[in-house]
This record gives structure tokens, C-alpha cells and sequence, in this order.
């Protein structure tokens, strides 16, 4: 049977049409569940019950130095001029939006973290709780299991602890190792966790960039 040239383009036109539009709506699909999930996580967090746990904005100024001090900024790697426009974006995120916020929220001792805590919830009401700067030795090669171990064990008790009833717990500090207790984090991004009590461990229910908790804000 003799098919033209043109019927076999119309063919093939439809054909593929059949093949990219699955994809196309399976790529939109997948975006709406994100984005639903999104807003579910963020949503929930008006009710409380949930640690809200912050990386530090960007720290591209100095290095953490050998003999560093942590009550001296000089000695360590500290907030770029970009790492404060985070936390200031993200301070008028609760300002707009406000979440109920067990206060004081709690910081690690690094000047990276105080900073950005402070700029977003402002210094009176920030807490350092000096244990956490350990996390920063789960990045060290050569860490003894032994103490890699009660590093990650304080940090259970730590994240397993429920907040005051209807509110949120918030905590500003460090990014893991990829596969460690929280995993990689980027600045200024936020893992939502919900605690099961003591000696009960925690889940993580949630990850949240900078840029999605902004536009959720918008």
C-alpha cells in the first residue's frame, strides 16, 4: 500500500506526541507533589511539635584556623556579605509569617552560626549550646569510631526532645557528612525534624532550601 510523504510526517508527529506528553505531564505532576509537600511541612509547623534546624548562612570570610578560639571571630571562617542577606531574608520570613518559636533559640558556639541566629531572630533571644560544636568533628578524617559514636548519640538527645507544647524548636549550626545523622545541608537550608521523645529517636519529615521557605513566605 503506498503511504505519502507527508502522511508518514503526520504519523510520526503524532507518535511522538504520544511519547513526550506522558513525560511532560509526569515532570508537572512530580513539581505539584513537591510543592505540595512543601507547603503540608511548612503548614504543620504553625501547630508546633517540630525542630526546625538551620545550617549557617554563607561563610566564605577567613578560615577555621588551627588554634581556633571560639570566642574569637578571627579565628574562624564567618559570614559573607551574602551569608547576612540570607539570614536577613529569612528573619523577615518569621517576621511575616510567624511560626510559634521556643525562645531562645538555641546556636552553636561558632561565630558563623551566633551570626546568623542572631541576624534572623535577633541576639537577646539566642542560646549557645556549646555541645554542638562537635558536629563540626564529624567533617575530621580519622575520627575514633568510639567518639564519632557519643558525638552522634548527644545529638539524638538533642533531637528527640519534644519542644514546649505548641511551639517549635529552632536550632542554627552545621551541615554533615553526606549519609551522617542530618546529611548535607545547603546555607541557610532547614531539616525539619520531629522528635519521639526521650529514648525514643526523632524522624526527619522534611528539607527545605533558603529560596523555597522565601517563596512560601510570598
Amino acid at each position: 500500500m503506498f503511504v505519502s510523504l507527508k502522511a508518514i510526517k503526520v504519523m510520526v508527529s503524532l507518535a511522538i506526541c504520544w511519547v513526550v506528553l506522558p513525560f511532560a505531564a509526569t515532570e508537572v505532576d512530580a513539581r505539584n507533589i513537591e510543592i505540595s509537600n512543601e507547603m503540608t511541612i511548612l503548614d504543620q509547623l504553625r501547630s508546633g511539635g517540630f525542630i526546625i534546624y538551620f545550617r549557617h548562612g554563607e561563610a566564605t570570610v577567613g578560615q577555621d584556623q588551627p588554634e581556633l578560639n571560639l570566642n574569637d571571630c578571627r579565628t574562624q571562617r564567618n559570614l559573607s556579605a551574602r551569608g547576612k542577606e540570607q539570614a536577613q531574608a529569612i528573619g523577615e520570613v518569621f517576621k511575616q509569617n510567624p511560626f510559634p518559636i521556643h525562645l531562645p533559640v538555641i546556636s552553636d558556639p561558632y561565630c558563623r552560626a551566633k551570626d546568623t541566629a542572631d541576624i534572623i531572630f535577633g541576639k537577646k533571644n539566642v542560646t549557645v549550646n556549646p555541645s554542638l560544636a562537635s558536629i563540626e568533628k564529624l567533617k575530621m578524617e580519622g575520627l575514633p569510631a568510639a567518639e564519632k559514636q557519643q558525638i552522634l548519640s548527644d545529638l539524638t538527645k538533642i533531637f528527640e526532645t519534644p519542644p514546649a507544647r505548641g511551639t517549635n524548636t529552632v536550632i542554627v549550626a552545621h551541615t554533615f557528612p553526606p549519609n551522617v545523622a542530618l546529611g548535607d545541608i545547603p546555607n541557610l537550608g532547614a531539616i525539619i525534624i520531629k522528635p519521639k521523645g526521650f529514648g525514643k529517636g526523632y524522624e526527619v519529615v522534611g528539607r527545605i532550601t533558603s529560596e523555597e521557605l522565601i517563596r512560601w513566605s510570598n
